[in-house]
């Protein structure tokens, strides 16, 4: 793997192929930031972006726990780190899995959402005495950008007979939920809370772990969250007033928000239509939440010297024959951008390399590690404000 410092000396070279830019500094800041103030312990949920690279980065910056939702990642996990606590938090797991992922890997801890998925755990790993079992609610996902809240959890008024019969087999229980995707307040934790302590109450249950599952932001062209400490805050208060166990422990399953800007993109301009760029990347790479949910990206023009032309708004399309290749933005560039110029498209570290394919042909594993500073951050001021004491001192 090469090093530059910038994306913008990495194109003097002129890449025909995709090539995407690694940040490792960024992913640990943020698991450093995850570690020290969020007010219990946080699992990196693997699927957000599975690179063993990054992997290993998390962990050490202190992230030693971590939410694998397949055997696959199972797997992958247990041979990047063979000392790391794995959790699986899918509530739907095949049989085998649950058995391999306990007697193979050493998982003891299990999501579910139904007394099927209960029985399933119970069989599969023999009536094993020291399992943690987190019963996953259903609540909203209002005010997140992805809702999360049709498929998993267990709706209001049903949690009664699951929890207490999870707590009779369970060494330790836990209840768990997930406000969705991109959460934009804090609202949607301390709403959350609410739903869980109702199913306490209704239950009579002794609980151990509340798991405040993921959803945790990153920034984006008009998605900018307010400081994740305003998260954290809501999320302890709720905690401390729930009725559970003076020992029960608070978990966090962060994806995006620890590795969104763990990497970024270089596309080049292969042809420009008016105000339609194409790019040889799209929806079938790394920009799929961009074409398939409308996502914006940040992105910039990587010329020297740089353009002094007005900004306006560009669609994008990608390299495949598919009209479903089309990410419509609008992504803000110089009105003069050409074909053969380069963009970086920004905070792609989440979901854009683990949702790329190699349909018609199209892509690249070329991979560079920078060590300039993403395109946006939840995190530098944070760096900022340490060395600002610093000099105090």
């Amino acid at each position: 793997m090469h090093k530059h410092h910038s994306a913008l000396g990495l194109v003097a070279s002129r890449p025909v192929q995709p090539v995407t830019l690694i940040r490792p500094h960024a992913a640990a800041r943020a698991a450093r930031y995850f570690v020290e103030k969020f007010p219990g312990r946080s699992l990196y949920a693997v699927k957000a972006n599975p690179s063993p690279a990054l992997i290993r980065t998390l962990w050490e910056s202190g992230i030693t726990h971590y939410d694998v939702a397949s055997i696959a990642e199972v797997r992958l996990v247990r041979r990047t780190l063979p000392q790391a606590t794995l959790c699986f938090m899918h509530p739907v797991k095949a049989e085998e899995a649950i058995a391999e992922a306990y007697f193979k890997h050493g998982v003891k801890t299990f999501s579910l959402d139904s007394i099927e998925e209960l029985d399933k755990i119970v069989r599969a790993t023999r009536s094993a005495s020291d399992l943690t079992l987190c019963v996953r609610l259903r609540v909203s996902s209002e005010h997140s950008k992805l809702s999360l809240a049709s498929k998993f959890g267990v709706a209001p008024g049903e949690s009664k007979e699951l929890l207490f019969r999870a707590r009779q087999v369970a060494d330790a229980l836990g209840i768990c939920f997930h406000v969705g995707s991109q959460a934009m307040t804090p609202e949607a934790y301390g709403n959350a809370m609410e739903r869980v302590r109702q199913a306490i109450v209704e239950a009579a249950v002794t609980v151990d772990v509340v798991d405040v599952g993921g959803g945790f932001p990153s920034t984006y062209p008009g998605m900018e969250p307010p400081p994740l400490e305003a998260y954290f805050e809501t999320i302890h208060r709720a905690f401390e007033s729930l009725p559970i166990s003076y020992s029960a422990e608070l978990w966090a399953e962060p994806g995006r928000a620890l590795c969104a800007e763990y990497s970024s993109i270089i596309v080049r301009v292969e042809r420009r239509r008016g105000d339609e760029l194409y790019i040889n990347d799209g929806a079938y790479g790394a920009l799929f939440d961009a074409a398939h949910i409308g996502w914006r990206f940040p992105v910039t023009l990587l010329r020297e010297p740089e353009s002094n032309a007005r900004e306006m708004a560009f669609s994008f399309y990608g390299p495949t024959c598919d009209d479903l290749d089309h990410m419509t933005g609008p992504f803000l560039l110089p009105a003069d951008v050409q074909v053969g110029d380069y963009l970086e498209i920004g905070m792609l570290g989440a979901y854009g390399s683990a949702m790329r394919t190699a349909f018609n042909g199209f892509g690249s594993d070329e991979t560079v590690t920078v060590d300039d500073e993403p395109m946006a951050s939840l995190y530098t001021h944070v760096e900022r404000e340490v060395a600002s004491n610093v000099v105090k001192l």
